[in-house]
This record gives structure tokens, C-alpha cells and sequence, in this order.
């Protein structure tokens, strides 16, 4: 009789990792897939942050009326709302 009840325990244990196991693959493919969705959401963020960057430098113009290089400068936004074009070299 004890070892039938160990052998069932046993053999419970065994089904519970299993369970476990499918519980926590199905969990691995959804964070997959969410992890993919993230990049994705990232990406597209990211080139519509580099195409107002672009638009907002082919509308600056410099003292002379000479567009502003966006290789030669940056937008740089202060913690008090004030945002200023800066050469890249400071």
C-alpha cells in the first residue's frame, strides 16, 4: 500500500510538472507575441520621432535664411519646456 501511494504521488507530480510545463509555454508564446507587438509599436514610434525630426528641420532656417543641417545640429528640449537647436559637436 505505501508504495502504491508513493507511486501515485509520484505520479501526480509528474502530471503537475507537465501541466505546468504546457501552462508555461502557452505563457512563452503570448509574451512572444506581445515582445514582437512591442518591437513592432517601437519601430513605428521610432521612424515617425525621425520623419518630425526631418519636418521639423526642413522648416528651420538660420539667420540668413539658409535651411538648418540636421547632420550638423540636434533639437534639444530643456526640462522646462524650452527647446533649443544646439550643434551636435557641443
Amino acid at each position: 500500500v505505501a508504495a502504491q501511494n508513493c507511486r501515485k504521488r509520484k505520479q501526480n507530480a509528474i502530471l503537475n510538472l507537465e501541466e505546468d510545463i504546457c501552462n508555461l509555454q502557452t505563457q512563452k508564446e503570448t509574451l512572444k507575441k506581445e515582445h514582437s507587438q512591442c518591437s513592432q509599436s517601437i519601430s513605428q514610434i521610432k521612424q515617425k520621432l525621425n520623419n518630425l525630426y526631418y519636418d521639423i528641420f526642413s522648416r528651420l532656417r538660420d539667420d540668413q535664411g539658409n535651411p538648418v543641417n540636421p547632420h550638423q545640429y540636434v533639437i534639444h528640449c530643456s526640462s522646462n519646456g524650452s527647446v533649443f537647436i544646439i550643434p551636435k559637436h557641443l
